[in-house]
């Protein structure tokens, strides 16, 4: 048997991972020095609220250790497993990830371990880990599912746009200067994961509806087929995800669309009111 793992980064919802036995393995974060409990159900609006009122939210990545008891569990079932985790491109969890991976081989050496590098964040990463549970599902062999997962990332398509530029400023992704004249000026990056799956600027406009008909037009421009399911992660502003929506339907877009609140981890670095797009392209 396969078991498949994931990260609180893929941004999935709740009913999905229980439907599809998926195992999550958590990011940690803390708002204003406190550990919030995150067995509770996320509260996106209290989250980003909290951020909007200025608190101090701070991320940190999975140890080596907490891979290594996770996957055990499984090999010492007799399972294989398969981890589909967040881009090693703005997270170091992924080297962490086949750290474990390569001292848990010398143990288990009769089970196999795969580390997936989805080069994506939220649902980038997330309908990575779905396409991989439907494959173990379907009964597809270990060695052909990874084969597809790491063909398939290089054509995962994640573009966003964010509402505050100060967030990508204190990530590092920002000079000072230029998020204070783009926020005066009302400029609204348009930003992509890269080939290493590392946070890139790709454009930029004047204004949020701007912004989301550009993410609009990337999908009709790149989109491999319109009734695959996409999707949206936002920083606690639904009504851009439906304006999102709305533009992709004129666009032709006829599939289903995971609308999710961007989870803590990944949200904490693009900040309230960001809007992001994911689906699979013709290419990057």
């Amino acid at each position: 048997m396969i078991k498949l793992y994931t990260d609180t980064s893929a941004n999935l919802p709740h009913e999905l991972v229980i439907n599809e036995s998926i195992e999550i393995i958590p990011f940690g974060y803390t708002v204003n020095g406190k550990m919030p409990d995150q067995t509770l159900p996320f509260d996106g609006v209290s989250f980003y609220d909290s951020m909007r009122a200025g608190a101090d939210v701070r991320t940190s990545m999975i140890n080596p250790e907490n891979y290594k008891n996770a996957f055990e569990k499984s090999l010492a079932n007799g399972d294989d497993v398969i981890y589909v985790g967040m881009s090693g491109g703005i997270s170091g969890s992924a080297h962490s990830a086949a750290l474990a991976a390569d001292e848990l081989r010398e143990i288990y050496a009769d089970r196999k371990i795969a580390v997936i590098d989805t080069l994506a964040a939220s649902l980038g990463e997330g309908l990575q880990v779905i396409r991989a549970a439907k494959l173990v599902k379907a009964g597809e062999d270990f060695e052909k599912i990874c084969k597809l997962l790491e063909s398939e990332k290089k054509c995962m398509c994640q573009y966003f746009t964010v509402d505050d530029l100060k967030y990508l400023h204190r990530g590092g992704r920002l000079s000072r200067v230029a998020a204070a004249i783009g926020s005066l000026l009302n400029i609204k990056p348009i930003l992509t994961g890269d080939e290493g799956g590392r946070i890139v600027s790709c454009g930029k406009v004047r204004g949020k509806k701007a912004a989301l008909s550009e993410l609009a037009n990337r999908y009709a421009k790149l989109t491999a087929d319109r009734r695959a399911t996409i999707g949206i992660a936002h920083g606690d502003d639904p009504a851009g995800a439906a304006q999102l929506i709305e533009l992709l339907r004129e666009k032709g877009f006829d599939g289903e669309c995971i609308n999710v609140c961007y989870e803590p981890v990944t949200g904490a670095h693009v900040g309230p009111g960001t809007v992001a797009l994911f689906f699979m392209g013709i290419h990057k």
